[in-house]
């Protein structure tokens, strides 16, 4: 692991103390009823049973329990009684941009998430994009990480499709990105909800993605390809990079929803300011 990454998974771990992670309360993303009464083995084994509650599948009532106690309660199986997530950091230099707080908030939020996870007994998996999904712990405590770093040249998309994470079944997926690279953003978040019990996108970006900087001469270096070019931003040349930016953002929330995924934008600087989780409760991804 990069040294210079510890610190901020220690932020995380002591930010997620006291916080778990929420149960899904929807059937799995990507299957259609029939599919999910014939589903069978052990990923669909019933284990337990539960009163209903709002927003709960009505085709997994217990009818018989019902008939018995006139009581509403819904059939819980083996994913749900014994829950996993999937974790996927963007690895790409652009969360770690110089001068920012990109790379704290990032390896802050990706332990925050494993730790919540352990607090509510959920096994997990995290990777990292770069060559691929590479998988950067396996069945070990966050600050067990290493040999990981924020310096990809590649992006998410070409990760996804070079070498997908192995999602578990009915698992909560997470991933953690500035989501700023080019690609369609169905492409990633249907292939991140096909078979998953919850999606959670967290968009981290830095406050001066979200506003630009001000008038005047600036260098502007790519943080993948390294390219520099001086450039003088006038009014109308920072008002086409809000509006460019505020629709590539709007993409990515419309990309989420017809996935069905939660879509969650922080401001690391903010974020880092006090490590208020409470948009991730509000999210229903975390839970106190």
């Amino acid at each position: 692991m990069t040294p210079s990454l510890a610190p901020f998974i220690a932020e995380g771990r002591q930010a997620a103390s006291r916080y778990g992670l929420a149960a899904p309360r929807r059937a799995p993303q990507g299957t259609a009823g029939s599919q999910l009464g014939r589903l069978a083995g052990e990923s669909m084994e019933f284990m337990d049973h539960r009163e209903y509650q709002p927003g709960d599948d009505l085709r997994r009532l217990d009818w018989a329990a019902y008939a018995r106690s006139d009581k509403m309660i819904i059939k819980l199986y083996r994913h749900e009684v014994s829950p996993h997530v999937d974790l996927v950091v963007d690895g790409s230099r652009s969360m770690a941009l110089p001068g920012t707080e990109k790379a704290r908030a990032t390896a802050a939020l990706a332990a925050a998430v494993l730790t919540a996870a352990d607090n509510s007994g959920y096994t997990r998996r995290a990777y990292v994009t770069g060559r691929g999904c590479r998988p950067i712990m396996v069945d070990q405590s966050p600050q067990a990480w290493h040999d990981w770093s924020l310096d990809a040249v590649e992006s998410p998309a070409e990760s996804f499709r070079s070498q997908p994470p192995a999602w578990r079944r009915w698992g909560m997926r997470v991933i953690v990105s500035d989501l700023l690279w080019l690609g369609d953003p169905l492409e990633v978040l249907l292939a991140a909800a096909e078979s998953a019990s919850a999606v959670y996108m967290i968009q981290v970006l830095a406050a001066d993605d979200v506003n630009p900087p001000h008038q005047g001469n600036h260098r502007l270096v790519d943080s993948e390809s390294d390219y520099a070019e001086e450039l003088f931003l006038d009014a109308a040349a920072i008002a086409r990079y809000r509006g460019k930016f505020q629709r590539h953002c709007e993409n990515w929330q419309q990309a989420a929803r017809q996935a069905g995924a939660v879509f969650v934008p922080l401001v690391a600087e903010d974020l880092c300011r006090n490590w208020d989780l409470s948009p991730l409760v509000e999210a229903g991804m975390l839970t106190l």
